[in-house]
């Protein structure tokens, strides 16, 4: 049976969770407003920007930001439909399908990455005040914790 939380605890979990919630919500407004795109699409864009080739396969994108594979082809139609992306077949495995990034890919996601660089350091870098390696100790800590429970492919009840 699982400890109850103290109140102490429960206060904690409460500010954390609005800071988290806000924090992403700000940061997804100001993505929206400055470059016409959601959170995930900067995800995707920035993935494809950093990878060698400016190409990944569907599951190397599900992979890399948590999602199932469905929801990420989903996603990634509604970029083709914009023009940010494009898929191509690919040669190794008649059953993959890569996803690249296009010109306006690439310029969108520059165009939102100096906006998004100043709104993180706006509501995150300068709130740490020195504070960002007790933020970093803490974000590995929980991040050992939950290891791959949170992958797409963890069974949908962690075993304790």
């Amino acid at each position: 049976m699982a400890e109850h939380l103290s109140d102490d605890d429960w206060v904690v979990w409460d500010e954390f969770y609005a800071m988290r919630r806000r924090l992403d919500r700000v940061l997804e407004l100001r993505l929206h407003d400055g470059a016409g795109i959601s959170a995930p699409e900067y995800e995707i864009l920035v993935g494809l920007g950093r990878s060698a080739d400016r190409r990944l396969r569907v599951r190397d994108i599900a992979e890399q930001i948590g999602w199932e594979k469905s929801r990420v082809s989903h996603q990634v139609t509604r970029m083709e439909r914009r023009g940010l992306v494009r898929r191509s077949d690919c040669a190794s495995d008649a059953r993959g399908t890569w996803v690249e990034l296009t010109p306006e890919g690439r310029r969108t996601m520059l165009s939102a990455t100096r906006g998004h660089t100043a709104a993180i350091r706006r509501y995150f870098v300068d709130a740490l005040a020195g504070d960002d390696a007790v933020v970093l100790g803490f974000s590995r800590r929980v991040l050992a914790g939950i290891g791959d429970d949170a992958s797409p492919d963890a069974p949908s009840v962690a075993r304790a």
